[in-house]
């Protein structure tokens, strides 16, 4: 690769980095091309040599943090024990502009017109979906469990960010939490209860 291209991939993904978390901290509306590029020190009028428009710029930031947000948790679990408590962390729940895409945006994107975009986040979400199936055991009823702790994570994680900073916010996630593991030993009944396991009696 020469100079000149190796900057330009460079600028690329600088360009990138700073979009995935500007639209997992603010929203989709916020990402504004000329904002954008003078926070990577480029011209405004550079930005057309990386992308055709603005919708594809979100179409490729979309791709980015959902895949910086997956980098975030690491490797597929073993158990559904071990994601939940990645997932439904304080950690995770502070972290809004480098933590799972789907928490920040699902509203955002499936508010969107433009089917493509609404498609790239649900076709990761399926994937999501079946991982998560596999990780229960894929026994009978593995994949309507999965989509329901998906949904329930997802909504958790969201409206526990509403109350950070109080002790509602952790409540709701341990809450999510008892929930989904419940879900699994459902699913999995031979499985090892998790310490856990009997944690939120309220």
């Amino acid at each position: 690769m020469g100079h000149s291209q190796a900057e330009k991939a460079e600028s690329r993904e600088r360009i990138l980095d700073a979009a995935a978390l500007k639209i997992r901290q603010c929203g989709l509306d916020s990402l504004s091309i000329a904002d954008l590029m003078k926070a990577v020190n480029l011209t405004h009028g550079g930005f057309y040599g990386h992308f055709p428009s603005r919708a594809a710029l979100i179409a490729a930031a979309l791709i980015r943090a959902m895949n910086l947000g997956e980098s975030l948790m690491g490797e597929r679990p073993d158990t559904v024990e071990s994601f939940v408590d990645r997932y439904l962390s304080e950690e995770h729940r502070d972290s809004i502009g480098t933590g799972c895409a789907v928490a920040a945006l699902a509203s955002d994107v499936g508010r969107l017109d433009d089917r493509e975009i609404r498609e790239l986040m649900a076709g990761r979400v399926e994937e999501y979906f079946e991982s998560m199936a596999r990780t229960m055991g894929d026994g009978p009823g593995a994949e309507k469990a999965a989509v329901a702790a998906w949904c329930t994570m997802v909504g958790a994680l969201a409206i526990s960010r509403m109350f950070r900073g109080s002790e509602r916010a952790d409540e709701i996630l341990a809450y999510a939490r008892q929930s989904i593991l419940d879900l699994g030993s459902r699913c999995n009944p031979h499985a090892e209860p998790s310490p856990g396991d009997n944690a939120v009696k309220q």
